[in-house]
């Protein structure tokens, strides 16, 4: 399972580098993966330090960290 989360980790990373910021509904639409597995992928992605995440208008938005 921890090698899908890091699989999934890439994707997402890919996915917000090409997009930019995007609201948590847009990356579960662009991610054809299972939802658990993108929110284990996005929460290590947090965890680490390489992306931002926050609450707005009733949906998350997700951006890489800069610098």
């Amino acid at each position: 399972m921890i090698t899908e989360i890091g699989i999934v980790a890439g994707e997402i990373w890919h996915f917000l580098d090409d997009h930019g910021e995007v609201m948590l509904s847009d990356l579960l639409l662009g991610i054809e993966k299972p939802k658990e597995v993108i929110l284990m992928s996005l929460g290590w992605l947090a965890r680490e330090g390489h992306v931002v995440v926050w609450f707005e208008n009733g949906d998350y938005k997700i951006n890489l960290r800069k610098g």
